[in-house]
């Protein structure tokens, strides 16, 4: 499989590569989308986009060559396997690499492997502390990112990013299932992202594919999980969840809900707006909330007419 030349190649092509991908057509810049399935690369190709599917669980075959001249830039959004400390799914992306380096490679990485910083304000000096396997998992798939471009010369460029929010991710179904939240007294701060301000992230990013370097991504707003959740209900004309003590909601939900919400920091995105020159869509996330639930409605309405 052949990629065009001086374009990107998008590796996990999923939720936010889908917006990468149309953020690179309305630029005129080429690109190829990776994705896990079958039906999700005929759906991109259906859209309009270079796409084919490639199941990094097993050996990848034939190889994904890359062209002579101007060089493609790599975004990787892949997640990691479930389990495990490290990412054998990107080590098998990059072994099947062949013809000539990418200009660089933008891994998306997560803001997990700061661990608990006890609400601190945490900038890319931060020392990384990943307290669940997801965390260690991203940590070791960052080093193994950096070693291959080091290796071959190649820039490369780290993106930390949070919560991600938008269409059709925002937690309509908890409120509806009355899933109650830490009471605002408790509640530390929170992190995220809308997802067409992490695609835009992505794109300056690759265009700069000789820097190196880490980059928190965030919205640079830290309210609570309370207050996103009782934002989200308020604008969806829902009830505001239940707020109960901290200790109450850890009986209620799940190890992995509770391992989200017991990290408590403030993640510092100066460096991303200041060397990345990242604007924000959304730094209010009532205005990601509102824009996200008008875009749901458009579309239920189209598919309804």
């Amino acid at each position: 499989m052949d990629i065009p030349a001086h374009g990107l190649l998008i590796a996990g092509c999923g939720y936010t590569g889908q917006r990468l991908a149309a953020l690179a057509r309305a630029d005129a810049i080429p690109c190829h989308c990776i994705t896990s399935r079958a039906e999700s690369a005929a759906n991109l190709a259906a859209a309009g986009y270079k796409a084919f599917a490639v199941d990094l669980d097993a050996d990848v075959t034939p190889a994904i060559t890359l062209p002579p001249g101007p060089p493609t830039v790599i975004v990787y959004l892949a997640p990691p396997p479930a389990d495990g400390d490290s990412d054998p799914r990107l080590e098998r992306f990059l072994a099947a690499l062949a013809g000539p380096p990418p200009a660089g490679i933008v891994y998306v990485s997560t803001t997990g492997v700061y661990g608990d910083r006890g609400g601190a304000l945490t900038d890319e000096t931060a020392p990384t502390q990943p307290q669940t396997g997801r965390g260690r998992r991203r940590l070791a798939a960052e080093r193994t990112a950096r070693s291959w471009a080091e290796h071959h010369g190649v820039g490369w460029i780290v993106l930390r990013v949070p919560g991600i929010y938008g269409p059709h991710r925002l937690p309509l179904r908890s409120l509806e299932d009355r899933v109650p939240v830490i009471r605002e007294q408790e509640a530390g701060p929170g992190n995220r992202i809308h997802v067409d301000d992490l695609a835009a992230a992505c794109l300056r990013a690759a265009r700069l594919p000789m820097r190196t370097g880490i980059y928190n991504v965030g919205d640079g707003c830290y309210w609570s999980r309370t207050r996103f959740f009782a934002c989200i209900a308020q604008t969806a004309g829902l009830r505001e969840p239940e707020q109960l003590p901290a200790a109450d909601v850890r009986a209620r939900v799940s190890p992995m809900a509770w391992s989200f919400i017991a990290e408590s920091r403030r993640i510092d995105n100066r460096r991303m707006i200041s060397e990345l020159g990242v604007r924000l869509r959304y730094p209010d996330p009532a205005n990601g909330i509102a824009a996200s639930l008008a875009e749901m409605n458009a579309a239920a309405s189209n598919d309804q007419g």
